[in-house]
């Protein structure tokens, strides 16, 4: 079983860049997508109803903003779009769904914003969701936790650590929620295959031109609960992907039911 998570930084952008065409290419399973910066009543059947998949949205109140969506081959048992926590929700940034071997999340984190103004409230989504999870996990529910993170987590995970000390995305309470996240039991995939691998990166800045120096970061992320860990075969960053800032990172699962509906 084949996942994947991009952030598109606007689906309606990448469909003229392809990403339509990525999505039958590489036919996984799942397909998670953040910062789409759409509502469904803006797109056409294309979107909707791409050949081979069922899709799931979550938009913000403000158009153009935000979003997350989920292209997936089987419908899920259950879907919510909600934390419950109306300044979190009204943004569109979750999206959970249960299947009969796990519940996935896709999730667009906050960005702390220019001049970290925004890292307060990135910090209070950040433990919203934790005590959604840990709600789940304590259960012993199997979870598979993706999309933009907006933290890179150790200093392997981009190319300048030193310069970004004091900038979100590198700040060390965010970096410190991280780690307490993979301390309750959480995995993070890439990492785990590939524990001590540098220059592995899934954003890079439009503004400076950084993909075409490799000068990235890795903040986007597969996670999955320790009772999922034996069914892990492969956690991958689709670095030759274009179409956005951003590019595709994904899991392969084994073990997991026949996925196509």
């Amino acid at each position: 079983m084949r996942l994947l998570s991009w952030n598109v930084n606007g689906i309606r952008a990448a469909e003229r860049k392809g990403f339509f065409d990525w999505l039958q290419a590489y036919s996984a399973d799942i397909v998670c997508v953040q910062e789409t910066k759409a509502h469904p009543g803006q797109l056409t059947k294309k979107f909707l109803e791409p050949t081979g998949y069922h899709s799931y949205w979550s938009s913000a109140e403000r158009k153009g903003y935000s979003g997350v969506a989920v292209f997936s081959k089987k419908e899920p048992l259950r879907l919510n779009r909600d934390l419950g926590v109306e300044e979190f929700d009204c943004e569109g940034r979750l999206l959970e769904l249960e299947y009969e071997d796990f519940t996935l999340f896709n999730i667009y984190f906050p960005n702390g914003g220019n001049g970290n103004k925004r890292v307060p409230y990135k910090m209070a989504f950040y433990d919203c969701f934790l005590k959604r999870a840990e709600a789940l996990r304590k259960k012993g529910v199997p979870m598979v936790i993706c999309g933009d993170v907006n933290t890179a987590h150790e200093e392997i995970d981009l190319a300048r650590p030193r310069q970004n000390e004091k900038n979100t995305g590198f700040l060390p309470e965010e970096r410190a929620w991280v780690s307490q996240f993979l301390s309750l039991g959480y995995i993070d995939t890439f990492r785990l295959t590939h524990p001590d691998e540098p220059g592995h990166y899934s954003w890079w800045d439009y503004k400076t031109r950084a993909r075409e120096r490799d000068v990235g970061w890795r903040i986007d992320y597969f996670f999955i609960t320790q009772n999922l860990t034996q069914k892990l075969t492969r956690a991958f960053i689709e670095k030759e992907i274009m179409g956005s800032d951003h590019c595709p990172v994904g899991i392969e699962l084994s073990g997991i039911k026949e996925t196509a509906s």
